[in-house]
């Protein structure tokens, strides 16, 4: 009787945690047996080992009983990652190469029925969770799944297309052909969005952008057709400053769990994600069996823009609730759970009403129709907890054609931009984090008001009749009015400025 054991992950949401792939040769009736709660996809490993390992000029083993453990049990194990430390394992306990050299790596690539190797979905999250856990081991994946992982410093990764390769870098002594390290992707530069400067008048809206993007807050959009909302929201990304190191790596991760290889994006851009109306609450959340993160964990570190946010299901978003809180989703299942990370900018926009005119001046020439009764229930479409998560609510204004065009060009968004990284370098110098993120035990250290502000905040709250979760993203919103203007206190002209952002509809 012969054992080996090769090191292998799965994938559980973001998570890789480790797996023992264990293969037992033994005397018996011939039989090939797969156990350790594998899905469909790992079961037909079998056939496509032993394809690939005759294919390949290996000997299998068929007069042999051959059972593989994939530990631990409990952990659900899915897709073809599988297929190359299973193949390895064998040709260890058959004793046709070096098993004392399978201990110093981790091994996953699926394989063709002619020995090639295929590349496998979640290689960066492969990658991060090896430099976390610490192991020091030597990451062997397909070549176009390495250059993936290779992106993630401090690991040593190599890159093969053959079993044959892999194979032959496990021979004893000075026989072994050592795999090529990985290259890493190319780093495109960032691509160039749309300007700021298209978007003419709308100053109001403009500068609601800007602390949005300066305090990394929730924006909704209200106004009729045409004003610029959208318009007004794609720009926003452009405002923002790049994703640092692991945030980039993060939200790579994460977009290639839903692919068999990882985006090749820059890493440094921010991930904008614009789901249409229809989407439904899995969409936007995540699901499925394994669960794949949805349109709020994809857009992590980004925006998610919401056009024509009341025609969205109800059930969808009311599930923003708590994303917009915590910066995290669980999808749970009867069996297990899986956590995506979801700290995304939300960008909505809507019409005051169902005609879309309510409130429009006359000289546009338009006239809102709706009842009261129809107005009202278009709105209650946003239920007043859901608006109370948003920071920032702002009324865009329509602008007759014939002003339109002769207004001239705004600021450009690399003018803006500059505001912001600097803004933003002053609440990491601070606080270590965007003004939006602080939690409600951080927020009177770092939202100082002087006291005229905190007298005028506080009279305001108590006519509004505001909750707590609505004070605090008040205060919020002003110490990144304060950042922008550079004040090291909260003054009441913040405050007021912040106020005046605060509500559009009835929450």
């Amino acid at each position: 009787m012969s054992l080996s054991v090769v090191m292998s992950r799965s994938l559980v949401g973001l998570d890789a945690p480790p797996v023992h792939v264990e293969v037992q040769l033994a005397n018996g009736l011939p039989s090939f047996t797969l156990v350790g709660l594998a899905d469909t996809e790992v079961k037909e490993s079998r056939e496509r080992v032993r394809a690939a390992l005759q294919q390949s000029g290996f000997a299998f083993p068929h007069n042999k009983r051959i059972t593989v453990n994939l530990a631990p049990a409990d952990l659900p194990k899915e897709s073809g990652r599988f297929d190359l430390p299973i193949a390895l394992g064998i040709l260890a306990a058959a004793g046709q190469l070096d098993a004392t050299r399978l201990a110093a790596c981790e091994f996953a690539g699926e394989l063709s029925l002619a020995g090639e190797l295929r590349p496998v979905r979640g290689a960066l999250a492969l990658a991060l969770a090896l430099r976390q856990g610490g192991a020091g081991r030597t990451l062997v994946l397909p070549l176009a799944s390495a250059r993936t992982a290779a992106q993630v410093s401090g690991l040593d990764v190599r890159e093969a297309t053959t079993l044959a390769e892999v194979v032959a870098s496990l021979l004893p002594g000075e026989a072994a052909e050592p795999l090529p390290a990985a290259r890493a992707l190319a780093r495109l530069p960032a691509l160039a969005g749309p300007d700021l400067r298209d978007v003419k008048g709308q100053a109001g809206a403009k500068r609601a952008l800007e602390i949005a993007a300066a305090g990394g807050h929730s924006l909704l959009l209200v106004g009729p057709p045409g004003t610029g909302k959208s318009m007004l929201a794609q720009r926003l990304p452009g405002l923002l400053p790049p994703l640092d190191e692991d945030e980039a790596l993060a939200s790579a991760a994460l977009r290639g769990l839903g692919h068999t290889a990882d985006d090749t994006v820059p890493l440094g851009q921010r991930p904008a994600r614009a789901p249409h109306h229809t989407a439904s609450a899995v969409a936007l959340v995540g699901g499925g069996s394994p669960p794949r993160p949805g349109e709020i964990s994809l857009a992590h570190g980004g925006v998610l823009f919401l056009d024509e946010t009341p025609e969205f299901p109800r059930a969808a978003l009311e599930a923003l609730r708590e994303p917009l809180e915590t910066g995290r989703i669980t999808i749970s299942r009867a069996a297990r759970q899986a956590q995506f990370p979801a700290r995304f900018q939300l960008i909505a926009a809507m019409n005051p009403c169902p005609c879309g005119w309510l409130g429009a001046p006359p000289t546009l020439g338009r006239s809102c129709r709706c009842t009261p009764e129809a107005i009202g229930r278009y709105q209650g479409r946003l239920s007043g907890p859901l608006l109370d998560r948003i920071d920032l609510q702002v009324e865009v204004l329509a602008t007759p054609a014939s002003e339109l065009m002769s207004l001239p060009d705004g600021e450009s968004s690399a003018q803006v931009a500059q505001r912001v990284a600097a803004a933003r370098q002053r609440q990491q110098k601070r606080q270590g984090q965007p003004n939006a993120q602080l939690e409600a035990g951080r927020i009177d250290a770092h939202c100082v008001l002087d006291d005229a502000a905190a007298r005028f905040l506080r009279s305001a709250a108590e006519r509004l009749a505001w909750s707590g979760r609505r004070l605090h993203r008040c205060m919020k919103v002003a110490r990144t009015i304060a950042d922008l203007a550079q004040a090291q206190t909260i003054g009441t002209a913040h405050v007021a400025e912040a106020l005046q952002m605060q509500r559009v509809l009835a929450a």
